[in-house]
């Protein structure tokens, strides 16, 4: 029998934020990647919470939770996520991220230490990548491309195959597209001053971190991901490493069964401590 899902709702100082709730016992709060929301982990849930109280919100700007217009950053997310389990009365938490949530995750953990039993990290974003930048810049200005330019590149079209230049162009508009559904994570990873959002960023602060990690990486993820991944590999002092050998960058959905299994492992290991 599928584990049924409890879904909430709750009034925070900067907007409304859903979850999903399931079982009963140590809670586990788990927070989605970039290009996500909560129902990323609705099949790991499932599995959990035989023995967890599961709990899984969608962030501010994500899903359906409010979408303020507001100038988001990480340490906004870790606040309304901390308001969050302050209204839920959840005194210590395990953390689960994945890619923006793990970035979200460290972040809340190094914060609010006294809150934290453990963290597993998923891919997780937050830390400085080689030519980061220039990928920042990239996807900017596909985000800056207005409505009229993208009409003339589709009008034009039978020109451009001409040039060979269509399937650059088509990824381009495809991954703008994409973007687009998501303004908060664009806003997060790459639409702010490249100040602000280096000044977020945890190479310099993961030694600081007091609570044991477990750290999940698909192998068959992008460099950068298995880079990033590394990197906090490195730099936390109580971590464990498993690399996924077959899994790409959406270890949730696609290994639903050993991420369960892994998060369940964990926890049961930190218990014993």
């Amino acid at each position: 029998m599928d584990t049924l899902l409890r879904n909430s709702r709750r009034k925070l100082s900067q907007g409304l934020l859903f979850w999903s709730e399931a079982g009963q016992g140590i809670p586990v709060v788990l927070l989605h990647g970039a290009w996500n929301d909560s129902s990323q982990w609705s099949s790991v849930m499932e599995k959990l919470a035989k023995n967890f109280h599961c709990f899984a919100p969608d962030l501010l700007g994500f899903g359906e939770s409010d979408k303020p217009n507001i100038h988001h950053s990480i340490d906004l997310q870790v606040e309304s996520i901390a308001e969050l389990l302050q209204a839920l009365r959840l005194e210590r938490v395990y953390l689960v991220g994945h890619s923006l949530g793990g970035w979200i995750a460290a972040s809340y953990a190094l914060k609010y230490p006294e809150q934290v039993e453990g963290l597993v990290l998923l891919a997780p974003e937050g830390v400085e990548v080689e030519k980061q930048e220039k990928r920042w810049q990239q996807r900017r200005k596909l985000l800056e491309f207005s409505p009229l330019l993208v009409k003339f590149f589709k009008f034009i079209r039978p020109i451009i195959k001409i040039f060979g230049w269509h399937e650059k162009i088509e990824q381009d508009l495809q991954q703008r597209q994409h973007l687009l559904k998501y303004p908060a994570a664009c806003q997060l990873l790459f639409q702010r001053q490249t100040a602000e959002i280096k000044a977020e960023l945890l190479q310099d602060k993961l030694h600081l971190i007091e609570v044991p990690v477990l750290i999940l990486q698909g192998g068959q993820d992008t460099s950068d991901a298995v880079f990033q991944s590394q990197t906090y590999k490195q730099l936390i002092p109580q971590v464990d490493f498993k690399l996924v050998a077959h899994a790409g960058n959406d270890l949730p959905e696609s290994c639903t069964g050993i991420v369960a299994e892994e998060i369940r492992d964990f926890i049961n290991k930190v218990k014993l401590t």
